[in-house]
């Protein structure tokens, strides 16, 4: 009777070898993530928090502005690369992005920037599976680590972000210009001596091009002709007062102008403005009706 359950035995064995090797042949995605991110960081001398979800990170610079809490806006630019440098996404030069601290997405990026002050900067190590997963996009390859860093404006309020934008771009270009009472900067090219622009009711004239302080043409047109008081913010505040043939270059600050929600493309929902987004306008005022 024993040596008949010889057989079975040594096949079961065998099974259960066969069944533990093959295990060891097919490691999951988050043990193979992990791996690399441990092989990045000690490669790198990384000091990094790892949280209880997967994700690792590390406060660059705490910064010396206010405490970041949920309920606070928050604008900041990000990079984002994979663990051997080829670049995914930058924020636009001139540009910000922004939204409630509470809102922000992946969640990864709100704890790592949670107890951060303004002006302070985050890196966040995303494993692929709380990254673009198996599908990766356009872009980014199938099961990719993403390493981020976000680096949080010292102001609170878009317009300061602005305003600091334009000053930069003023120097950059060795441009000088007038600050007015709006927030609107103005460059007087040439003084019309025709009829001035009496009222933000006033029929205008112009030709004019508009671009993106990037230097992206969004817009241009000659001879528009249209209400000011159906225009963007920034040329109503502008405008009025100035004459017929008139040339100048104005800059408006976001608030002014798109704002939070940018402009689209009605066609293909692609931003032709992107929100929050500075703008650089030449204008040349050809009609004035009061």
């Amino acid at each position: 009777m024993r040596k008949k359950l010889i057989f079975p035995a040594i096949a079961l064995l065998g099974l259960l070898l066969l069944f533990n090797s093959c295990k060891k042949e097919y490691e999951t995605i988050q043990s193979i993530d992990e791996a690399k991110i441990q092989a990045y960081i000690k490669q790198n001398n990384l000091t990094m928090t790892k949280d209880p979800a997967g994700f690792y990170y590390q406060v660059l610079n705490q910064g010396t502005g206010a405490p970041l809490l949920n309920k606070d806006s928050v604008f900041y630019s990000l990079a984002i690369k994979s663990l051997s440098g080829t670049s995914y996404y930058n924020t636009a030069t001139y540009s910000t992005e922004g939204t409630y601290l509470g809102y922000l997405s992946p969640e990864a990026y709100r704890i790592a920037l949670t107890g951060v002050n303004r002006g302070g900067k985050v890196r966040v190590i995303l494993p692929s599976y709380l990254a673009y997963g198996k599908n990766g996009t356009a872009t980014v390859p199938s099961n990719e680590v993403i390493l981020s860093e976000i680096t949080v404006s010292p102001y609170g309020k878009i317009w300061e972000i602005d305003d600091q934008n334009i000053n930069n771009f003023l120097t950059a270009k060795g441009l000088t210009a007038v600050k007015n009472p709006s927030r609107v900067y103005t460059i007087m090219n040439f003084v019309g001596t025709g009829d001035a622009i009496s009222s933000t009711a006033s029929t205008i004239t112009v030709n004019y091009t508009g671009r993106l302080l990037n230097g992206t043409i969004f817009d241009q047109n000659n001879g528009l002709t249209s209400q000011l008081n159906l225009l963007i913010p920034g040329w109503q505040k502008t405008l009025v007062g100035l004459k017929q043939g008139t040339k100048i270059r104005f800059f408006v600050p976001s608030d002014l102008a798109y704002g939070a929600t940018g402009s689209r493309n009605q066609t293909t929902g692609s931003y032709i403005v992107p929100p929050n987004s500075a703008l650089d306008f030449d204008i040349e005022i050809t009609g004035v009706t009061n």
